[in-house]
């Protein structure tokens, strides 16, 4: 099993400026930008074997990791429209 990164860098590597720009300028964006690579490193961590847990409390992770990164796109879509 090949284990992909899903940090937002390797996910929308075009957005690289807005990324780094909101982390730096908006408080919210660096919030949800820190939940999401937190939860992207516990399931990871899950997917490598480090951690164990059940299937149900993975998926569950791999679900809000997919809610935060909609919410963190719709930032860099909004800060890329008004660039």
């Amino acid at each position: 099993m090949t284990l992909q990164k899903h940090d937002l860098h390797h996910e929308f590597p075009e957005f690289s400026e807005e990324i780094h720009h909101l982390k730096m300028n908006n408080n919210h964006f660096a919030k949800l930008f820190k939940e999401y690579h937190e939860l992207d490193h516990e399931v990871l961590r899950i997917e490598q074997g480090v951690e164990n847990t059940s299937d149900e409390y993975l998926e569950q992770l791999k679900i809000n990791r997919l809610h935060l990164k909609d919410s963190l796109f719709a930032l860099i879509r909004k800060e890329k429209a008004s660039a």
